[in-house]
C-alpha cells in the first residue's frame, strides 16, 4: 500500500476510530491521541498488509491495542459522555428552533445509552455509515447492528416525550467526514471551513450569468470561445480560465470518492445557472452509490438584505448543516433541463420551460425570469440591467463603485460581480452614441480599474430620451452580447422582453411572424 492509497483510508475511518476509541477511554482527548498512534502505526507498517480489503478489521486491532496500552498508564475517570463528536448547534433558522430544541434533548438522552448502542448510531445516524462499512469495521454482523440500533431507538422513544425518536435521528443526520460540498465560490466556501463542517469543500469558480455558455461545458470548441470572450470583456486570463476549468471538472470525476455530496447555493442568477449546470453534470455522472443534496436558500434570519452565503459567518452557515434536502430525480431532470435551455441559442426554449412547473427547484424561476428580461426591451431595447444603471445615473451623478453597492442589492437576483457591472456601464458609455458619460478618473481608458472605483457617471442626453421612452437604445449603437447561449447581435434583435407580459417573444420584424 502507498502513501496516496493510505491518505483516502485516514479520511474515512478517523470518525470510525474516533467512535471506537472514545467507547473505550471515555475521554474525547485521550481517544484523538490513541487514533493519532494508531494511524502512525498502520502507516509504518502499512506494507504488512496483503489484502487491503482487510484494511477495516486490521486497522480496528490497531486501534484497540492503542487504547489498551493507554489504560494500562493510567485509570479511567468516571466521566459523562462526551457528545463532542455531534456537529454544533449554532444559530438556527427560526422555522427550525422547536426542532432543533428537541434535537439537544435527544443528544443528552444519549448519553444514557450503553457504549455500544451509542457507538452503532452514531455512526449510521450522524456519520453516515452504511451496516455494511460499520459490520468491515466493528467485525460485528449487520444483523448484531440492527439488533443494536433497534435497541437504542426504543430506549430513547421510552426516555424521551418524541413520537418517532428514530425518525427525529434521521432527520438530524448532517453527514461525516466522506462528503463533498460545492459552494459558489471562494468567499462561500472559506465560511464553510470556518463553520468546522465535516468533509471536503470545493468553491465552483465560474460566472455562467455572463457570455457564452454551451450545453457540453467540457466541449473544447465552446470552452475556447468563453475564454477568448471572459478574457476580452472581464479580463480574465485565458489559460488561468481554462486550467480552473479542468481541475473542476476532474472533481467531478472523482464523485465515487464521496458519500454524500450536498450543494450549497442561493437564489440568484449567478448561483441558480451554476447549481442548472452542476445537476446537469451530476443526472449523467453520478454513481449509484452517491447520495446528493441540495441546500438552496433565498433569505436567513437576522440578515436584511439577504444578497448570499458570502454573507454569513461560520457560525450561520453552520446552523443549516443538516438542514439540507435530497435531490432526486425531478431536480436532476428539472435542473438538467433549465441548463440546456439556457444554453441554448434559442432563449424560448428557457420561457417555454418556466410557462411550465418548476416547483422542484423553487427558486430557479424567478432567477432564470429575471435573466430573461436582460434581453432587449420590446419599449426601448433596454435591458434589466442597463435601464437600473441609467435610473441610479438620473438621480444623480454618483461614482461607479457607489453605483455599483445600490445596484446589488437593487438587482440582486441577477447575482452580478463589479467585473460585468463595470462591462455594463463601459458599453453603455462607449457605443457610438453614448448613454453614459464618465466624468472623471484619472486614466485614458474608461476600462481601466481605477477608473471604476473613482469614476463619475452622468447620464447624456440620448441616455435621458431613451429612459423616458422618446428614444431607442439601438439608434445609438447595435447590439453584440451575450444571454446564456443565445447572441444577441445587430441593429435588430431577434427576441425582445415584454415588460407588460413579463415574458420574452420572438421579435415579429426579424422572424416574419405576427
Amino acid at each position: 500500500m502507498e502513501q496516496s492509497d493510505f491518505e483516502p483510508l485516514v479520511r474515512k475511518f478517523t470518525p470510525m476510530a474516533m467512535a471506537i476509541a472514545r467507547e473505550k477511554l471515555m475521554d474525547s482527548g485521550d481517544a484523538e491521541d490513541a487514533v493519532q498512534e494508531a494511524f502512525t502505526q498502520a502507516y509504518l507498517h502499512r506494507h504488512s498488509l496483503q489484502d487491503p480489503g482487510a484494511f477495516p478489521g486490521w486497522f480496528r486491532r490497531i486501534v484497540e491495542r492503542q487504547c489498551y496500552r493507554m489504560t494500562r498508564r493510567r485509570k479511567l475517570p468516571s466521566a459523562p459522555y462526551d457528545d463532542g463528536f455531534l456537529a454544533a448547534f449554532g444559530e438556527s433558522l427560526e422555522e427550525q428552533v422547536e426542532r432543533r430544541l428537541e434535537a439537544e434533548e435527544l443528544r443528552q438522552s444519549l448519553a444514557s445509552l450503553p457504549a455500544k448502542q451509542r457507538t452503532a448510531a452514531e455512526l449510521y445516524y450522524w456519520r453516515g455509515y452504511s451496516l455494511g462499512e460499520m459490520s468491515a469495521f466493528l467485525g460485528v454482523s449487520p444483523s448484531t447492528l440492527k439488533k443494536r440500533l433497534h435497541d437504542a431507538r426504543r430506549s430513547l422513544r421510552r426516555a424521551m416525550p418524541v413520537a418517532d425518536a428514530a425518525a427525529m435521528l434521521k432527520e438530524l443526520y448532517e453527514g461525516g467526514d466522506d462528503m463533498l460540498h460545492i459552494t459558489n465560490g471562494d468567499c462561500a466556501a472559506q465560511k464553510l471551513r470556518e463553520s468546522g463542517i465535516g468533509g471536503e469543500i470545493v468553491a465552483w469558480r465560474e460566472a455562467y450569468n455572463h457570455g457564452p455558455v454551451f450545453a457540453d461545458g467540457a466541449d473544447k470548441d465552446g470552452r475556447e470561445i468563453r475564454a477568448h470572450y471572459l478574457e476580452q470583456t472581464l479580463g480574465v486570463p485565458r489559460e488561468e480560465y481554462l486550467s480552473a476549468c479542468e481541475a473542476q471538472e476532474a472533481k467531478l470525476g472523482e464523485l465515487e470518492r464521496f458519500g454524500e455530496v450536498v450543494l450549497w447555493f442561493e437564489h440568484d442568477l449567478y448561483d441558480q445557472s451554476m447549481l442548472a449546470y452542476l445537476l446537469h453534470e451530476l443526472a449523467r455522472r453520478k454513481p449509484e452509490s452517491v447520495r446528493l443534496s441540495l441546500l438552496c436558500i433565498g433569505e436567513y434570519p437576522g440578515v436584511e438584505p439577504f444578497i448570499g452565503l458570502g454573507q454569513l459567518s461560520g457560525r450561520q452557515l453552520g446552523a443549516l448543516s443538516g438542514t439540507w434536502q435530497p435531490i432526486g430525480k425531478e431536480q436532476l431532470e428539472l435542473g438538467s433541463g433549465l441548463w440546456e435551455a439556457y444554453a441554448s441559442a434559442d432563449p424560448m426554449r428557457l420561457q417555454r420551460l418556466l410557462d411550465g412547473d418548476s416547483s422542484a427547484l423553487p427558486l430557479a424561476h424567478d432567477a432564470f425570469r429575471a435573466h430573461l428580461a436582460r434581453f432587449p426591451s420590446s419599449r426601448d431595447g433596454l435591458g434589466s440591467a442597463e435601464r437600473a444603471i441609467l435610473e441610479l445615473a438620473r438621480e444623480g451623478n454618483l461614482a461607479a463603485d457607489g453605483m455599483f453597492r445600490i445596484f446589488t442589492v437593487k438587482m440582486q437576483l441577477l447575482g452580478m460581480g463589479d467585473l460585468q457591472f463595470r462591462h455594463i456601464l463601459n458599453g453603455l458609455a462607449e457605443q457610438p452614441e453614448p448613454l453614459l458619460a464618465w466624468m472623471d478618473g484619472d486614466c485614458d481608458s474608461p476600462s481601466d480599474r481605477a477608473v471604476f472605483r473613482e469614476g463619475t457617471l452622468a447620464l447624456t442626453a440620448f441616455g435621458r430620451r431613451v429612459l423616458d421612452g422618446a428614444a431607442n437604445r439601438g439608434e445609438g449603437g447595435e447590439w453584440d452580447d451575450w444571454y446564456g447561449g443565445a447572441h444577441v447581435a445587430g441593429s435588430r434583435p431577434a427576441w425582445l422582453w415584454d415588460g407588460q407580459t413579463g415574458r420574452l417573444e420572438e421579435n415579429s420584424a426579424v422572424s416574419g411572424k405576427d
